[in-house]
């Protein structure tokens, strides 16, 4: 499969689950621990999916979705939100600002890979926005 993904997301615990599901299942995974510098991978090598956390140092998470989906080069980035967040106010911003979908954590290992590999597909799921 091959297909790529961008981890945005301060927690190393966080990122390292995060890969340890992801890998196995065909993903080249990069990672970065805050918003600028997640930014910048996204805009220097567009990946085909961004996971992205809301709450991050630097730059939060709605910043980066937000020059994300003004860049040419990353508009049609496939995104999908990681939050700790998960009242109905946080889907809603998800969606109105952009977000292909959205994950709370604590997240099931599972429903993240199959989530991921659906989205990198291009097939939205019952956890798409």
């Amino acid at each position: 499969m091959n297909k790529r993904v961008l981890v945005v997301e301060d927690s190393q615990v966080i990122q390292r689950l995060v890969e340890v599901c992801l890998r196995p299942a065909g993903f080249e995974v990069t990672l970065a621990s805050d918003g600028p510098s997640g930014l910048n991978a996204a805009l220097s090598d567009p990946p085909d999916l961004v996971i992205l956390d809301v709450g991050l140092p630097g730059m939060d998470g709605w910043e980066v979705l937000s020059h994300i989906r003004a860049d040419e080069r990353t508009r049609d980035v496939t995104v999908l939100v990681l939050t700790a967040h998960a009242q109905e106010e946080t889907r809603e911003k998800a969606d109105r600002d952009g977000a292909d979908a959205f994950l709370t954590k604590p997240f099931r290992p599972n429903e993240l890979r199959a989530t991921a590999l659906e989205l990198a597909e291009g097939v939205r799921t019952a956890q798409t926005i």
